[in-house]
């Protein structure tokens, strides 16, 4: 049942923002602009999220069974607690090299952003149910395979790995979810967030904030982070604006 806890909690989370009233106080962008500007129907998204949580599950489902060990006894011994939250935050630095330059290449290889990464630009005002919504190919190296490496890498149990990837899910959502809420523990413990992320679905933004989902380390160190200010908007919400404008 772990295998699906993090697919379960993806339509849960991104579900509660999806029947939100309007917001409009706090939209990033105004559901006019979502409605507008978004290149691709809600039901392909939803489909295409779903193809691509069958594939994590799959890979998931294989990795659990295949790598769990057991004592003598036929029971899989969980780490110490600071164990486990160290494995998760090396967990957690994996992901973001892996997403990092693999989603930076995407970009700057003009094939590739073509025929597979432009799909999930399609987008261009992000929503928390579109969060995972990628080419297919995408969502493998990406997300999937970036998933394993991560899992493999941190040397964590199957139990510690659906924490993390339950957390990794909820914060992928927000990133999406194109609200600036008042108290988002995300908001305010992460400066890679949803006005972050926002940035980069911009046009003006396209080349830089690669960072995803949890730190912005790489796009500081490799140049590629563009500071922004959140301003309000006249006709109410909010606007992450490039500060270099």
């Amino acid at each position: 049942m772990g295998t699906f806890a993090p697919i379960v909690l993806y339509w849960v989370y991104a579900g509660f923002y999806h029947l939100l009233p309007p917001l409009d106080r706090y939209r990033l962008h105004t559901k006019r602009d979502e409605e507008n500007k978004n290149l691709v129907p809600f039901s392909t998204v939803v489909k295409g999220v779903l193809l691509q949580q069958l594939v994590q599950a799959i890979v998931a489902l294989f990795l659990l069974t295949t790598t769990t060990t057991k004592n003598a006894s036929g029971v899989t011994v969980q780490p110490s607690i600071p164990k486990q939250i160290l494995q998760i935050l090396i967990a957690m630095f994996v992901m973001d090299t892996w997403q990092y330059f693999v989603h930076r290449y995407m970009h700057q290889n003009k094939f590739l952003y073509r025929h597979i990464h432009s799909q999930h630009h399609r987008l261009v005002v992000p929503y928390a149910i579109g969060a995972l919504y990628n080419h297919p190919m995408e969502g493998l190296l990406l997300d999937t395979v970036g998933g394993a490496i991560s899992y493999l890498a941190s040397g964590m149990t199957a139990r510690t790995a659906v924490v993390f990837f339950c957390f990794a899910v909820v914060k992928t959502v927000d990133d999406h979810c194109g609200l600036w809420l008042p108290g988002n523990i995300f908001h305010i413990f992460f400066q890679n967030n949803t006005a972050y992320h926002d940035i980069h679905h911009q046009l003006q933004g396209l080349k830089y904030n690669y960072s995803q989902p949890f730190f912005s380390i790489w796009d500081k160190l490799l140049g590629t982070y563009m500071p922004f200010d959140l301003v309000k908007r006249p006709g109410g919400g909010f606007e992450a604006r490039l500060a270099k404008e």
